[in-house]
């Protein structure tokens, strides 16, 4: 087990299934349409590319960079964009890939975003989603994962900007 961390919550094989679970749902849900893929930098970038890999059909990939949690385990509760989309969304089919869900600002905040750059439609596919209320409703389309209220890093998600290289989702000591 590496340095800091306590527990596998969820294993690099429980990962890869429900990818490849989710990548034959998407592919159904979007044959024939304008796809494109925005991951939300850097947490879901391991995550973008494994399900990008798994949907079946044509498809665009773009990035936004956005903060709200700095080097702390609790959100900041300010969300900041630190890198905006490089393709117009106009028209565009757009599913926001997040690597977790956790009080749901940062979603809030890309969404209302995206709302005023009139987008065919935007969903949302998290591959993990925090089991507690959010304000407004905030939820994902498609969810890999519900989890505890439990910190985790790995699979792209960090702590400090560590971690994100591990194949599966850990609790970190402390927690």
């Amino acid at each position: 087990m590496p340095n800091g961390v306590k527990r596998v919550l969820i294993s690099r094989e429980e990962i890869h299934r429900r990818i490849q679970e989710l990548g034959r749902q998407l592919s159904r849900d979007y044959a024939g349409r304008n796809l494109l893929l925005l991951g939300v930098l850097k947490g879901a970038v391991v995550f973008l590319v494994d399900l990008a890999r798994a949907i079946d059909l044509p498809l665009q990939m773009d990035f936004m960079a956005v903060s709200s949690y700095g080097a702390s385990t609790q959100s900041s509760g300010v969300v900041r964009i630190l890198k905006d989309l490089d393709a117009a969304v106009e028209g565009r089919d757009i599913l926001v890939v997040e690597d977790i869900i956790d009080t749901g600002l940062t979603l809030r905040y890309i969404l209302d975003n995206l709302a005023m750059r009139n987008p065919a439609s935007v969903k949302v596919c998290a591959l993990l989603v925090k089991g507690k209320a959010r304000p407004d409703g905030i939820k994902a389309d498609y969810v890999g994962f519900e989890i505890p209220d439990e910190f985790v890093v790995g699979y792209g998600l960090d702590y400090a900007e560590l971690y994100r290289n591990l194949p599966f989702i850990a609790v970190l000591e402390g927690e």
